[in-house]
C-alpha cells in the first residue's frame, strides 16, 4: 500500500527572530512543490496551512512577548497533524520556524506516544530564555521538549505528556557546537542526549546516517525528522533564516543522508523549517533545487 504524505503548512515567524519565514509554504506551493513530489511516484493531500503568525520585534524579552503566539501555532499544529495521522496518512509539515516542531511532536505524541526524533539543525536549540538574551524561542526548541532547567513551562507542558520527549528519543545530527562547547555538552548529556556533530557528518554523510538511523531504530517504533535548512552551508546553499558562520552541510550531503532516513519502516513524517523566501534569488533556481531535493527524499519512503 503506497503512503500517502499529508502537506501541512505553517506559516509562522513567531518564535523567529525577525519575520520572513511565514512566506515559506505560500512560496514552496507556488513553486512546485507539490507537482514535483507527484511527478517522484508519492500520493499528496493537501491539509493546507494553520493561520499565519508574523514576528513582531519589540524592545521587552523576545521570548516573553512571542510565546503566547508560539503556543497558539504549536497547538493548532498539533490538532492538524493528529488529524492527519488518524487518516493513516505521513506529515510533511513545511515551516515556519523551529519552534513549529514543539507542535508537530505534540500532536504524534497524542497519537503515537512510541516516538523519537531526529534533530537535523544547525544547533541543537537547547537555549533557555535564562542562557540566549536575545531571546527568539526557535532557538530553544529542544530545551523545550526535554524541559530543560529555566525554559518557559507553560510551552514545555502543551502538549499531552511532560517532557514532551525524552533526550533519549532525541538524536541531533550535523549540528555546529555552541559556545561555550563545555557547557552545551554538559546539558546534552544530562539528558542523555548523544548526537553526531558536523565534524562527524562532513564528507561522511551517508555512513554517519546508516548509523544514526541504526540508533534511531533502536530507540523508538517511529521517528520523525526535524530538518531546519540552516543545517545547510550557507555559502553552498543560502536559504535559512539565520546564517551559520561556520561550515554547514552541503545539499548534496543533506540529501545522502536524508535518503537514508527517509528509506527506514520506522520514518513517520518531516519537518521543514526555517526556509525564508526572502533569502531566495529573484528567479527561484534555490525554491525548485530545494523542492527537487524535498522529491529525491521522499521517493525513499518505502511502499
Amino acid at each position: 500500500m503506497t503512503r500517502t504524505l499529508a502537506l501541512i503548512g505553517a506559516p509562522s515567524s513567531a518564535g523567529a527572530h525577525y519575520p520572513g519565514q511565514e512566506k515559506a509554504p505560500r512560496y514552496l506551493r507556488a513553486a512546485g512543490l507539490i507537482a514535483s513530489l507527484q511527478a517522484a511516484g508519492l500520493t499528496v493531500v493537501d491539509y493546507g496551512d494553520i493561520p499565519e503568525a508574523r514576528c513582531v520585534v519589540r524592545r521587552e524579552p523576545r521570548s516573553m512577548a512571542s510565546v503566547d503566539a508560539v503556543i497558539q501555532v504549536a497547538r493548532q499544529l498539533a490538532d492538524r497533524v493528529a488529524d492527519a495521522l488518524e487518516q493513516h496518512h505521513t506529515p510533511l509539515v513545511i515551516g515556519g520556524d523551529c519552534s513549529i516542531s514543539l507542535g508537530v511532536v505534540s500532536g504524534f505524541v497524542q497519537q503515537r506516544e512510541d516516538l523519537a526524533l531526529l534533530y537535523l539543525d544547525g544547533g541543537v536549540d537547547i537555549t533557555t530564555p535564562a542562557t540566549y538574551r536575545i531571546g527568539a524561542l526557535d532557538s530553544m526548541g529542544m530545551a523545550h521538549l526535554v524541559a530543560e532547567a529555566g525554559a518557559i513551562e507553560a510551552l514545555s507542558r502543551i502538549g499531552p505528556r511532560y517532557p514532551l520527549l525524552p533526550g533519549t528519543r532525541i538524536l541531533p545530527f550535523g549540528y555546529i557546537p555552541g559556545e561555550p562547547r563545555e557547557q552545551e555538552a554538559a546539558i546534552l548529556a544530562r539528558h542523555g542526549i548523544q548526537g553526531f556533530p558536523v565534524e562527524v557528518v562532513r564528507g561522511n554523510a551517508q555512513a554517519a546516517a546508516i548509523e544514526a538511523r541504526r540508533r534511531l531504530e533502536a530507540m523508538a517504533v517511529q521517528f520523525v525528522i526535524h530538518f531546519d535548512v540552516d543545517v545547510l552551508d550557507f555559502v553552498d546553499f543560502p536559504i535559512a533564516d539565520v546564517l551559520q558562520p561556520q561550515p554547514g552541510l552541503t545539499l548534496a550531503e543533506a540529501i545522502d543522508a536524508l535518503k537514508v532516513f527517509a528509506a527506514s519502516p520506522h520514518f513517520a513524517g518531516m519537518i521543514i523549517t526555517e526556509f525564508n523566501p526572502d533569502h531566495a534569488d529573484a528567479e527561484g533556481e534555490l525554491a525548485a533545487t530545494f523542492i527537487e531535493a524535498l522529491a529525491q527524499i521522499l521517493a525513499e519512503i518505502p511502499k
